[in-house]
């Protein structure tokens, strides 16, 4: 727990008092945020490069020939056009069920 010092803790964070203001709470917000969308970039280029490379290379080499190599850009461009559209259609969607909430 504390330690008895009146502290708490988040994420390893003494706060004096155990309260965040709200911009203490703004920042931390931010940076979990922030924390987020890398892990969720590196994550999409983690399965766009495993599906493009299954896709395109069969037999594993020292280089990319030319159609290994027009494979692998248009595999991503292709898994960055579809990810671009589900991402705008499940945020667009959220966007109405929130209205449909009142929020």
């Amino acid at each position: 727990m504390d330690g008895g010092g009146g502290n708490s803790s988040l994420s390893g964070l003494d706060v004096p008092g155990g309260a965040l203001s709200g911009s203490q709470r703004d920042e931390i917000m931010d940076q979990v945020k922030q924390q987020i969308a890398i892990a969720n970039a590196q994550e999409l280029l983690q399965r766009m490069s495993d599906k493009c490379f299954k896709k395109c290379i069969s037999k594993p080499g020292t280089s990319l020939d030319s159609y290994e190599q027009r494979c692998i850009s248009m595999c991503m461009d292709r898994y960055m056009d579809t990810w671009n559209v589900v991402s705008r259609t499940y945020a667009n969607r959220l966007q109405r069920e929130r209205g449909k909430m009142g929020f």
